[in-house]
Order: structure tokens, then C-alpha cells, then sequence
């Protein structure tokens, strides 16, 4: 593979315990104009957003409990604000999970203390709250347009809290049910980052098979849009079900993606590309698409995650095993600094500041 540049990430929570770990990035179409991005983004000093920055940590610092807190937090803002939109919802463990299917591995002292799945209907209503109060893209939400800048603020963390907090759930159940498979990934997310479109050439990126994301893959920033994607939604909609019809609300709220930005996602989790389960998941997702009208073959329907780099791990960690790699990381879930060829920077700031909500509604303007 030819490379274009090394990018170098700085995590750690103290100067002497600093790991840098190595992004070797692909010479690709996509990744040109992703890499010009993220030189853009480092250069001018944008904010990274560390309070959206590690999902599905289950033994990380933003646990369930503190997830559901800040949603609540939201919610009460948003009520105080009196701009004409009322939740009268609330947010516990007791209501956002429920009891999941007990595997037959699962013995039955583990079974006690097994936690529960996501309540999807709960935290689709979250998320359809956060529709209402922003709107789209270019048809802004009049709640939004009368909204000052702290409101708006609470209004853009119940989207980032909703699905923190599915991620988390999903690898806290998983690492009682299956450690192996628990699906931790790193989100370098910046406020205001600038997008660009992406062309015919990019989307050959795009496919069924790039839902399968290997350990220390790197991903363009680019599935941050306010609907879930294809696959999102026959994981949570029709779970797994390929006879499942979406109705015409969900169908025509299923856009494709034609923006990107310097934003990446690392994935930290094994690959299940080689599992009989994952296989015939994919095989049902075709199904399912074909069902509701849609190609699986089509590139424009921009399914799938688009990698534009590799770390490398023997670099980073001195293995390649996701045991060790976590064990290294889950101490140090901080982004301290990155660096490309062309530019650098420093982030000395973190999501348990204080003044953390008034940094960053300061950046949102």
C-alpha cells in the first residue's frame, strides 16, 4: 500500500506516561482530500470534542450512570430555556435498558449479574426529540433559531449522549457475554470542522464489506449525519430481521452521504469478517435492503465505513492483539496532541474540566 503521510496521536493523562501511536495513511483519492482536512483543522486550532471522543469503553470513565446524569442535564436545560418545546421524559437505567436473551454459555451466576440491552424505542425517542429542537441541515428548527447558544449546546449533546450511551450499553452486556467481541472505537470529532464533498472516485471507499472494520482501521469522518445509516437501522429497527419493512418516514430519511471532513474514527475492536454469524448477518442485510427498495451493489447509498489509514500496531503497542492494545489504552483514554507532516497541536484540555461547557459553547459561537 503506498503511503502518504504518518499521522502521530499523543494519548495519555500525565506527560510521563505519554503513548504515541502511528497512523500510516493510504494514498487514495478520498484520503488526500481527507488528510488536506485534517491539516486544516490542526492548523487553525479547532476543539477537539473529548466529551464525544471514546465509545464503548465499558470500564471507561463515562460510564452509563454519568452518560444518563448528562442527558438528564440536557433535557432539564432544554425545559428552562422555554422556547416553546417541552420533554417531559427522564432518563434511568431502570428505563433505558431491558432485559436481554440469556446465551446458553452464560452460567447461571453470570446470569444474575447480566446487564440489559439498550431500550431502542426510549432512545429513539431521545433522539427524535433532538431532531425536532435542531431540525436539518439548511431547515434549522424554529425551537433552535429561538434557542441561545447554552440551549443550543444541550441540544446537540442529546444526539452525542444518545449514542454514547448505546455504545456503552452494548459493550458493557458484551463484556460479561462475550469480552471478546466488545466493541470499544476512539471518535476524533472537532466543532466547526470544515466539510468537502466527495466525488464519484471516493465512493468505491463505500460497501456491505467495510462494515467489517478491523482493529487500528481508520475512518474518514463522515457517517455524522442526523439519521442513521442503512445498517443502523437494520440493526436497531428490524434486528437483524431481513423481512422487516421500514415505513416511508424512515425509508426517505435514509440519505446518502455526500459530505466528509477531516473528523476520523478509529476502530478498536476485532474484525468479525470471518465469523458464520457476521457473514450471514451481511447476507440478511442485503436481503433487507433489496426488500425496501434498495441496491446493495450501489456505491451512492454510501453503506459502510470508507478507511483512509492503518495504525500500525506493532509501532504503537508491540502487538497486534486487541487484549494487549486494550490493556494499553484503557489507562489512557486522553488525546494529548496530534501531529502530521505539515502541522501539529496540543490539546491540554479535558471533558471533567469545570469550565468544559462554556469552552466549547464559546466555539460553537
Amino acid at each position: 500500500m503506498a503511503l502518504l503521510d504518518t499521522v502521530e496521536l499523543d494519548l495519555g493523562t500525565a506527560h510521563d506516561d505519554i503513548l504515541t501511536v502511528y497512523i500510516d495513511v493510504a494514498d487514495t483519492s478520498l484520503s488526500r482530500k481527507w488528510l488536506a482536512a485534517l491539516d486544516h483543522i490542526i492548523q487553525n486550532r479547532l476543539h477537539l470534542e473529548k466529551n464525544y471522543c471514546w465509545l464503548g469503553w465499558p470500564e471507561g470513565p463515562r460510564n452509563g450512570q454519568l452518560i444518563l446524569s448528562e442527558i438528564n442535564r440536557s433535557i432539564e436545560a432544554i425545559n428552562r430555556a422555554e422556547i416553546g418545546y417541552l420533554i417531559r421524559d427522564h432518563y434511568s437505567l431502570d428505563n433505558s435498558l431491558i432485559p436481554g436473551e440469556i446465551l446458553p454459555l452464560i452460567t447461571q451466576e453470570r446470569s444474575a449479574q447480566l446487564p440489559g440491552e439498550v431500550d431502542h424505542a426510549h432512545f429513539n425517542q431521545l433522539h427524535r426529540y433532538f431532531e425536532d429542537l435542531q431540525g436539518t441541515c439548511g431547515a434549522m428548527s424554529p425551537y433552535y433559531t429561538a434557542a441561545d447558544a447554552a440551549t443550543r449546546w444541550h441540544i446537540r449533546q442529546l444526539n452525542l449522549l444518545c449514542h454514547e450511551f448505546e455504545s456503552w450499553a452494548i459493550s458493557h452486556r458484551k463484556l460479561i457475554t462475550a469480552p471478546e467481541w466488545v466493541r470499544p472505537s476512539q471518535l476524533m470529532c472537532w466543532l466547526n470542522a470544515p466539510r468537502f464533498e466527495l466525488a464519484a472516485e471516493d465512493l468505491d471507499r463505500f460497501g456491505i464489506e467495510t462494515i467489517n472494520r478491523s482493529c487500528g482501521a481508520v475512518y474518514v469522518g463522515v457517517n455524522k449525519a442526523i439519521s442513521k445509516g442503512h445498517w443502523e437501522v437494520f440493526v436497531d429497527e428490524a434486528g437483524y430481521n431481513p423481512d422487516h419493512r421500514t415505513d416511508s418516514l424512515t425509508t426517505t430519511s435514509l440519505r446518502p452521504q455526500v459530505l466528509a471532513a477531516g473528523d476520523f474514527d478509529i476502530e478498536w475492536a476485532q474484525n468479525p469478517a470471518d465469523r458464520a454469524w457476521q457473514q450471514q448477518h451481511l447476507q440478511d442485510f442485503r436481503t433487507w435492503l433489496i426488500g425496501n427498495g434498495f441496491d446493495p451493489a450501489d456505491p451512492a447509498l454510501t453503506i459502510g465505513h470508507p478507511q483512509v489509514g492503518q495504525v500500525n500496531l506493532q509501532r504503537s503497542f508491540g502487538t497486534e492483539d486487541y487484549r494487549g492494545i486494550w490493556h494499553q489504552l484503557n489507562s489512557r483514554l486522553n488525546v494529548c496532541a496530534i501531529r502530521t507532516r505539515t502541522a501539529s497541536a496540543e490539546y491540554p484540555y479535558c471533558w471533567r474540566d469545570t469550565d468544559y461547557m462554556e469552552k466549547q459553547i464559546l466555539c460553537l459561537g
